[in-house]
């Protein structure tokens, strides 16, 4: 049994991963979601680094060698892990985004208002992203989507423990392929994980969101992960 720390991206709490937990557990792992600060516990003010204090309190606490699995802006949070706890880490899973660099701002992607990100609406995630999300699911996500502070969305990441490279890395690849993802990687795109020793790229074919959309194919690739991982 492998302890698998689950990091829903922008937007989300743990409970993201309703379906995906009983999936695991079937299969034999220990699943831990993570809600983060700023996200699902009430906050308004956290900043990245309490997010990044959670993630590290999870991975400390876990059994043994944990896999961290990172979804779209959270795998910089997975990264950032595998940098404060390379030798704790046993690797890391990311699905449907890449880890940022040292020095680059987390998810400062859509406007602030008063002093969050709140969901920007379906219009930027129009095509592959969401096109395996029905209209239900759509108005379910974004009924119950938490605006993410400020703090969190423009905090800066700071990498700084060369080790990381040697965490082997899974990269989950939903709504592009394998080959896409290999040609950002190959083209310098990606710097963190052209340095990376150890990359796997596997397929999903969904879309951005696949713990909603297929839980337990994703449940499945991300035990056959940990268990290749542990």
């Amino acid at each position: 049994m492998t302890d698998i720390v689950l990091i829903a991206g922008l937007w989300l709490d743990g409970s993201a991963w309703a379906d995906v937990v009983p999936a695991l557990e079937a299969l034999g792992h220990r699943p831990v979601p993570v809600t983060l600060p700023g996200q699902g516990d009430g906050s308004t003010t956290a900043t990245l680094d309490d997010q990044v204090a959670s993630v590290l309190a999870a991975v400390d606490a876990a059994s043994g060698s944990p896999v961290v699995v990172g979804h779209s802006a959270a795998c910089s949070l997975a990264w950032l892990a595998a940098d404060s706890r390379p030798e704790k880490v046993a690797g890391v899973v990311l699905i449907g985004g890449f880890p940022s660099a040292d020095g680059e701002r987390y998810a400062d992607f859509f406007p602030v208002v008063d002093g969050a990100m709140p969901f920007p609406g379906w219009e930027p995630f129009e095509g592959p992203d969401a096109d395996d999300l029905d209209e239900a699911a759509r108005q379910r996500f974004s009924a119950a989507a938490i605006p993410v502070p400020e703090a969190v969305a423009r905090g800066v990441l700071r990498l700084s423990d060369e080790r990381r490279f040697e965490v082997p890395v899974v990269l989950v690849c939903p709504e592009f392929d394998p080959a896409q993802a290999q040609e950002w990687i190959d083209s310098g795109e990606l710097p963190e994980l052209a340095r990376a020793s150890h990359v796997e790229l596997v397929d999903l074919g969904s879309g951005h969101w696949p713990m909603f959309t297929q839980p337990a194919e994703l449940a499945r690739l991300l035990a056959v992960a940990a268990d290749g991982l542990a």
